[in-house]
């Protein structure tokens, strides 16, 4: 697939900046992937997301979510001499050791092995090497290692991606509700739009199951690689819990559809279940292009994605290419908004048959 296929062009204007008003008053479009094969036509509700998504809901769907939590990853420091500077941490190097991080670092070319660098708190962060991809690894100061996230939520900022008004927002806009497990350095924005009220009625009405991907700064780089197939992929980490795997379990036997919400979920569910059979828990490099077969999920909650990125190739892997050109045409057409904070689509069809 050339990268070509992945683009499309976006008025400025519909880039959100902002979250809406409520989490559940943002935009929602259903998309029918069993309507005929690939067809290039998009003609599903559109309505406000906490009044279209319940109803897309069947009775003995499974709905899996992502309950990875945003750090305060981004971190303001001041190197030797009085330079100022910036750490974005992106993960642990080694999940035995809490204080050892590989990071993205501004400026990078000024930075030297055992250069100390002051946090806004005095305490300091000792930088140890650099990497041949650019990344930094460095060393947290030992007082955190106990709870690391704690720390970092009294020194550090939540990583917002540049497109979004900083300071026009609460900080927990840009955490689900559900989030539980400290590790992402972005949001898995599809479940944004469920506000707590809504999130505890689907959970009355349907099996509710949980995965943790920690979505890393890959998740959103543009693929720069003409041909699909020569892109490396990004690496995340990821955990099924046992009381989830059954859930999922059952539910395939049972041939009952399960429902990501997300990419995010959807990448987890489809790295353990689908062809390629993962481990439970590790990092995975699943990427998932049009002429995937899916193993797991039938239906799947996302946001409107940056062209050109493996967000855009897993939605037409899921919906059909075509399909999702005109489904995002139509957003576009009326007026719909996009990215992190922007609305959503629903994308069903036929469900999961396990051989």
């Amino acid at each position: 697939m050339d990268i070509t296929e992945l683009d499309y062009d976006l008025p400025e204007h519909l880039i959100a900046h902002n979250p809406a008003h409520e989490r559940g008053a943002s935009q929602l479009l259903v998309v029918d992937a069993s309507a005929g094969v690939d067809e290039a036509r998009c003609d599903g509700e559109i309505g406000r997301f906490d009044q279209v998504f319940p109803g897309q809901l069947r009775d003995g769907d499974l709905v899996v979510a992502n309950d990875t939590r945003v750090l305060h990853a981004r971190l303001a420091v001041q190197r030797p001499g009085g330079g100022v500077g910036e750490l974005l941490l992106l993960e642990p190097v080694n999940a035995a050791d809490p204080l050892t991080w590989r990071c993205m670092a501004r400026p990078a070319r000024r930075l030297r092995p055992d250069m100390p660098l002051v946090c806004t708190d005095g305490s300091t962060i000792r930088c140890v090497s650099r990497e041949a991809d650019g990344l930094w690894i460095v060393e947290l100061p030992s007082h955190t290692s106990t709870d690391v996230a704690g720390w970092l939520s009294t020194v550090g900022d939540v990583p917002l991606p540049p497109y979004i008004t900083p300071g026009n927002q609460p900080a927990d806009r840009y955490q689900t509700v559900y989030a539980d497990e400290h590790g992402s350095v972005a949001a898995p924005t599809a479940g944004l739009h469920f506000d707590e009220t809504l999130w505890a009625s689907i959970r009355a009405n349907h099996d509710v199951a949980h995965v943790t991907l920690h979505v890393g700064a890959g998740t959103f780089q543009p693929v720069r690689a003409s041909n699909l197939a020569d892109h490396d992929m990004h690496a995340e980490r990821y955990t099924v819990a046992d009381t989830t795997h059954a859930m999922i379990m059952r539910a395939l036997d049972e041939e009952r559809r399960v429902v990501a919400i997300g990419t995010t979920t959807t990448r987890v569910l489809e790295s353990v279940y689908g062809p390629s059979a993962s481990p439970r828990t590790g990092q995975t490099r699943l990427f998932i292009m049009p002429g995937y077969e899916f193993g797991c999920v039938g239906a799947m909650l996302t946001n409107f994605h940056l062209p050109r990125s493996t967000l855009m190739a897993l939605v037409m892997a899921r919906a059909g290419t075509q399909r999702i050109r005109a489904a995002y045409a139509r957003a576009i057409a009326e007026q719909m908004r996009f990215y992190s904070f922007g609305d959503a689509m629903f994308i069903h069809g036929p469900g999961i048959t396990r051989s």
